[in-house]
């Protein structure tokens, strides 16, 4: 009788997964304004306070699939609209509960990220009675704490100041109905995984998964395989594709210093460098790089980078915005997400270290259908990456003949030579003679003369010379 209620029981575990397994997708609903997605009288009223009126690929194709409560990975080019993709499914199925625990959590990988979507929420919810708040790190977690304590419906933060109030117990996930991960592969980049997969475990399995990026890498993968449960692909471009409306350009230089001569050069002869994002690798690098243009171009640039504090860092962002900056010197810190309107030029004065990361930065510029220019200086050790982009967009960057007038300088700076040392230290120049050994140095042509050991024992007592001198000195004062 047990046997025969254990194999029943699999037997309809079984049928159960088929049936899983066999879910028929949910039908994409082409839908050409907004007023089509049949949003609540509220919703709408803020949509049109927006003067949205049109909805892009992304958030038509992904509108039907969300509502329908599936788990969905959304894929599709930076600049198309993918927060308002996921945000008017959600809020239109919003209904009132009595509760002071977040019912969706949105995790994105940077600061202001957070800042900017909760932005796009309070608009969104102006006209509904909805509580929301942002979180990261950088900021006093005390007060933060106290706002969560007060209620919460939606939730934006970063993973790491999300897990620390979790562990805290300051947040609870007992209502969370919906998990959304935008820029996934970012977090991930970042090294959040191990706070991202905790908050995971940490959370009812009664909830729908949305994710959302621009390119899909192989870890994303095995986390959507463990964590996520069937999701819709919902793919408006292949993974890595650029947008078609910007145009790549490429100058070969030398060295750091012929970088910033070229830089100042297109600064100041091409007056449609209006509104400028100029990326590097490091934070050293952008300070050299601000420096060098403030005194050609005095209070036009700001900096961003995450040694400035979170308030400069915003009021910075508020003067680009408003047009006060001509442009700002940033690491891949800003090239994620941030929704930026009417950047004219993406200079990559560094190549990114990732071929990925290359998309997501020139994807700054170009948005909303919108055409946009991105320069990347390369240099003879960039090469490689920049070659490995191509690849993964399928599309050649076009380069440009080095202006004549750009004075090239020949004086490295001193992280250029460590550079270049590291390099000739790894690859070791192959001694004549094929010797196997080399000749010890002085110190260690030392002769073993021999000694008591396992092999040739001490033949005597071991003796303590100090006692016996003290000994011998009491014999002779007596």
């Amino acid at each position: 009788m047990f046997y025969q209620n254990k194999y029943k029981l699999w037997f309809d575990q079984l049928i159960f997964l088929t049936k899983k397994n066999s879910l028929p997708l949910p039908k994409i609903v082409h839908m050409n304004t907004f007023e089509q997605f049949n949003l609540p009288k509220s919703l709408q009223k803020a949509v049109d306070a927006l003067g949205l009126t049109t909805p892009t690929p992304i958030q038509e194709k992904s509108f039907s699939v969300i509502m329908s409560g599936r788990d969905v990975m959304g894929i599709a080019q930076t600049g198309t609209g993918k927060t308002l993709a996921y945000l008017l499914p959600l809020l239109k199925q919003w209904k009132f509960i009595s509760t002071d625990s977040p019912r969706i959590v949105i995790l994105v990988p940077t600061r202001e990220l957070v800042v900017q979507i909760v932005d796009v929420i309070e608009q969104l919810t102006e006209f509904m009675s909805v509580r929301t708040l942002g979180i990261y790190g950088g900021v006093n977690i005390n007060t933060q704490k106290k706002a969560v304590c007060q209620g919460v419906d939606i939730l934006v933060g970063t993973p790491g100041r999300t897990m620390d109030l979790a562990l805290d117990n300051v947040i609870r996930f007992d209502s969370l109905q919906k998990l959304v991960i935008d820029e996934f592969d970012e977090i991930l980049n970042l090294g959040f995984r191990f706070q991202v997969t905790s908050l995971l475990t940490m959370m009812s399995n009664k909830r729908q998964n949305i994710l959302f990026s621009a390119t899909m890498t192989d870890e994303v993968d095995a986390l959507l395989d463990e964590h996520f449960e069937l999701p819709v692909e919902v793919s408006l471009a292949p993974s890595g594709t650029p947008l078609e409306k910007i145009k790549q350009l490429a100058f070969r230089v030398p060295n750091f210093l012929t970088k910033i001569n070229l830089l100042n050069h297109l600064l100041q002869s091409d007056d449609s460098t209006s509104r400028v994002l100029i990326f590097a690798n490091n934070k050293k690098t952008v300070d050299l790089i601000s420096n060098s243009i403030e005194e050609i171009f005095p209070e036009q640039f700001g900096v961003i980078h995450s040694n400035k504090s979170q308030n400069y860092r915003l009021n910075t962002m508020a003067s680009f915005q408003a047009g006060e900056l001509r442009g700002i010197v940033t690491t891949d810190v800003m090239a994620r997400g941030l929704d930026i309107t009417d950047v004219t030029h993406v200079i990559n004065f560094e190549f990114t270290e990732i071929p990925e990361q290359y998309i997501h930065r020139i994807g700054r510029t170009g948005r909303a259908d919108k055409e946009g220019t991105a320069i990347s200086f390369i240099s003879p050790n960039e090469e490689e990456i920049q070659i490995q982009a191509e690849i993964l967009m399928e599309k050649e960057i076009d380069f440009i003949e080095f202006p004549k007038e750009v004075e090239v300088a020949t004086r490295l700076l001193e992280f250029e030579k460590d550079r270049k040392k590291v390099k000739q230290l790894l690859k070791k120049v192959k001694q004549e003679g094929g010797a196997a050994f080399h000749e010890k140095s002085k110190k260690n042509q030392k002769v073993n003369l021999g000694g008591p050991g396992k092999v040739k024992p001490r033949k005597t007592e071991s003796r303590n010379r100090g006692i016996e001198r003290k000994r011998d000195a009491k014999r002779k004062n007596k």
